[in-house]
């Protein structure tokens, strides 16, 4: 009998194990960058966290993660990071402040380019973007593949914006030498107007500026400010992903 339980108990686990591999969304990370980038995640407020929130990815190489199917989140790249002397662990771009390699629910430190996900939501689509809203650090792509409905486009930023960031906006190298990231102009000046909070905080009220609209000429497709939903959000059903890092110029 014990045996019999005992099998049947085996057999259930390795049911779930393959109907929950099976409902997962994979998320393929891909750098193609030229030097080394750490992808974070940072999982919303109602979603568990994932089995990873940070890891080092070289040049050329690839990672797939396993998603659950209701995950909410983003992802971002961080760049120019190492270890101090006393061994924390922080980054110029898109640090998020956890003094380690993982971000352990710590999200990103503007400014960074942003790979938003709601998966599996209304009507049973995935909702994705790429955001420049809170800046911009490095280029990105998202690509799904195999969904089957929605418009399931390919969205993102190709361009590298940094060296073409406007003065006011940029972050200096530690030498002053050049620039690793793109401010938002919310974050350079704080004025409710960049930011779309006090009296400007609806649609109505808040529209592109002129910084905003230096990244939507660059990248259309990409979120540009706050409500810049309607040329910005993506979706697609039962989808898996790619997400590449300074991808090849995107155009179809």
């Amino acid at each position: 009998m014990d045996r019999i339980l005992l099998a049947g108990s085996f057999l259930t686990l390795l049911t779930f194990s393959f109907v929950s591999d099976v409902q997962a969304t994979s998320f393929k990370i891909v750098n193609k960058c030229r030097t080394t980038i750490w992808p974070g995640f940072l999982s919303g407020a109602n979603s568990a966290p994932l089995t990873t929130t940070g890891f080092a990815l070289e040049s050329g190489e690839s990672r797939t993660l396993h998603i659950p199917r209701s995950w909410s989140g983003r992802l971002w790249g961080r760049t120019h990071c190492g270890r101090d002397s006393a061994g924390k662990f922080s980054c110029l771009a898109g640090d998020c402040g956890s003094g380690k390699l993982e971000c352990e629910g710590a999200g990103a430190k503007p400014p960074a380019t942003l790979a938003e996900f709601t998966l599996n939501g209304a009507d049973g689509l995935d909702f994705y973007d790429v955001s420049l809203v809170d800046g911009y650090n490095i280029p990105m792509l998202i690509v799904p593949r195999g969904g089957t409905r929605g418009g399931c486009g390919a969205t993102g930023c190709l361009v590298d914006l940094n060296g073409a960031c406007p003065m006011a906006l940029r972050v200096a190298r530690e030498n002053g030498k050049g620039s690793v990231a793109c401010r938002s102009a919310c974050e350079a000046f704080g004025d409710p107007r960049y930011c779309c909070s006090e009296a400007y905080s609806t649609p109505d009220t808040c529209g592109p500026s002129p910084y905003s609209l230096f990244f939507k000429h660059a990248c259309p497709r990409s979120y540009s400010y706050a409500y810049d939903d309607k040329t910005s959000t993506y979706t697609c059903a039962s989808a898996d992903y790619i997400i590449i890092f300074c991808p090849l110029p995107y155009t179809r």
